[in-house]
């Protein structure tokens, strides 16, 4: 008998496309394997959707808020559903970036130096002496990425 495997993918995040493709990528494989899959794009419904899939495994390819913040991973442990993935702790904690350079400097572990600000002072003034580079602090994907290059006049 195959065993059956959830593919979450999609989403409502901003990084929804990314997952889209990385998703049906992971089910491709997943089918050549010899897995039978399901493809779940989630939305409201996502609990009873996967209670009435049955899933051996569910394969997170959720990328972005809700996919990767422990959100989604809580509903998996909470349905006592094996996942791909970190933890709940893991993934809320990765997500936020300001909380993990913090976790990574008491560690000894060192990451280029940066600053939380909001994101409307960041539109306001610089705030630091270009060049900088301006990411969201729980997006991923490259996505909300903005260089200021050095001899930028006006902040991004």
């Amino acid at each position: 008998m195959k065993k059956r495997v959830v593919v979450l993918l999609g989403g409502m995040s901003s990084e929804r496309q990314v997952s889209l493709d990385s998703g049906k990528a992971c089910a491709d494989a997943l089918r050549r394997k010899g897995w039978q899959v399901s493809e779940i794009d989630p939305g409201h419904d996502l609990a009873q959707r996967l209670q009435a899939a049955n899933p051996d495994l569910v394969f997170n390819a959720l990328h972005g808020e809700w996919g990767e913040d422990g959100r989604v991973q809580g509903l998996l442990e909470y349905m006592g559903l094996a996942y791909t993935h970190s933890g709940v702790l893991a993934s809320a904690l990765a997500m936020d970036k300001q909380k993990t350079k913090i976790i990574l400097a008491d560690h000894g572990i060192k990451s280029p130096d940066g600053v939380l600000v909001d994101r409307f002072e960041a539109a306001k003034r610089h705030v630091l002496p270009p060049p900088y580079v301006v990411k969201p602090n729980a997006n991923g994907s490259s996505v909300g990425v903005l260089i200021v290059p050095k001899g930028a006049n006006s902040p991004p």
